[in-house]
């Protein structure tokens, strides 16, 4: 156990900011997978723009690396043009 009240004010933060990463990072992967399953072009194409700007905000704060972040947006707009 920390000995400090720095410490263990540290461990209180980061507790918090884990739960709170935690839950941006799972909500993302969700609106993802939504996207991925989606049959219809006019709905994927309609929902991208807002993945995206989900993508660049987790990976502005990092949550997410910006690489991983890059990488989704490429392969979801890669599935969007195969879509038909």
């Amino acid at each position: 156990m920390a000995n400090h009240k720095s410490s263990l004010k540290r461990i209180r933060q980061d507790k918090k900011k884990a739960l709170h990463n935690k839950y941006y990072a799972k909500t993302m992967r969700n609106a993802v997978r939504k996207l991925r399953a989606m049959e219809n072009k006019d709905e994927a194409s309609a929902l991208y723009p807002k993945v995206q700007k989900m993508l660049d905000k987790l990976s502005k704060t990092n949550i997410i690396h910006k690489n991983k972040a890059a990488n989704l947006k490429s392969s979801l707009c890669k599935h969007i043009q195969k879509l038909g």
